[in-house]
């Protein structure tokens, strides 16, 4: 079986409200299970991917304060 992932994550997804892409995320983080975390990966893939260099700089910050 060849499975996309990036496919995959991005099908169920897409058309989502922004409500319901918070649900998504929000659901996996407190779920806390391991197999959530590569479609996690998939979807900071996209923002990362759509984001402005003031964005990442912006994303970079945020991630460097969280892992002090």
């Amino acid at each position: 079986m060849n499975l996309n992932l990036r496919n995959a994550v991005i099908h169920n997804v897409s058309g989502n409200t922004q409500d319901e892409l918070r649900d998504t995320i929000v659901d996996a983080i407190q779920n806390g299970e391991e197999k959530m975390l590569p479609g996690l990966g998939v979807l900071f893939e996209v923002i990362w991917n759509n984001a402005s260099d003031q964005e990442k700089n912006e994303m970079l910050k945020t991630l460097e304060s969280g892992l002090k």
